[in-house]
């Protein structure tokens, strides 16, 4: 099976002085989860489209989905966790309680404030998920990359040519996902910064995926604006 992980745990700080999580800010007058998840569901790969929110957002989020037509069987909302990984971990035993965690189950998870994803990035992150076990989308480094362990001097400079900028999604076997993480330790866990990491610290290969420019992340209030600028250009385009 097939399954989607709507990753919308975040309280959205970075977004400065604002009512709600990011997530349900207005995207031309439509809330930014709601374009994101409308992208899967016109997907029929997808046997559920699982968001992860937080604990007191829930009833609010199905709220949005009934009001905005999305209030569908496949459609499952549950509670995220404190971190990042710690979501995609309740999605992935939730899965398992009511489904049943097979060997090739692939688990699709992206940002919900990511609202620009393409069909072809889905389809290819799904072929090469059910093909490598592991996936992560990316587009190149345009910007030189560089290293500083204290944040005052640089210690190094990457070359530029093997640099990514990781997007999402992110695709995984869902069983080995939960099998990896269980074998890291409190230490290993502690400098986790996404899942694919899961996968490198245990030295298992995952397979990149190209993203796109605009398949950007909303995280301040400038990425709002450039994301409004985006739908507007698409509606003058149609």
């Amino acid at each position: 099976m097939i399954y989607a992980g709507i990753l919308a745990g975040g309280q959205g700080t970075r977004m400065g002085n604002v009512p709600m999580p990011k997530q349900f800010l207005l995207l031309n007058d439509k809330p930014i989860l709601v374009h994101t998840i409308e992208k899967f569901i016109i997907n029929d790969s997808f046997a559920s489209i699982i968001i992860a929110t937080p604990k007191e957002w829930i009833n609010y989020t199905k709220d949005i989905l009934n009001k905005y037509n999305i209030d569908i069987p496949r459609v499952i909302v549950i509670e995220g966790g404190k971190e990042r990984n710690d979501t995609i971990m309740n999605i992935i035993s939730w899965i398992e309680e009511n489904d049943g965690l097979e060997a090739n189950d692939i688990l699709v998870t992206h940002d919900a404030v990511r609202p620009f994803l393409t069909h072809r990035i889905l389809e290819e992150n799904i072929e090469m998920g059910l093909k490598y076990g592991a996936v992560d989308t990316v587009i190149d480094a345009v910007d030189t990359i560089v290293v500083s362990n204290d944040g005052n001097y640089i210690n190094d400079i990457p070359r530029r040519e093997i640099m990514y900028q990781g997007q999402t999604p992110q695709t995984f076997n869902a069983k080995e996902l939960k099998d990896l993480y269980a074998e890291l330790s409190s230490e290993e866990k502690s400098v986790l910064t996404d899942a694919c990491k899961i996968f490198s610290i245990k030295g298992k290969k995952v397979k990149l995926v190209k993203g796109e420019v605009f398949n950007i992340k909303v995280t301040i209030p400038f990425d709002l604006q450039v994301a409004n600028s985006i739908i507007q250009g698409s509606l003058a385009n149609d």
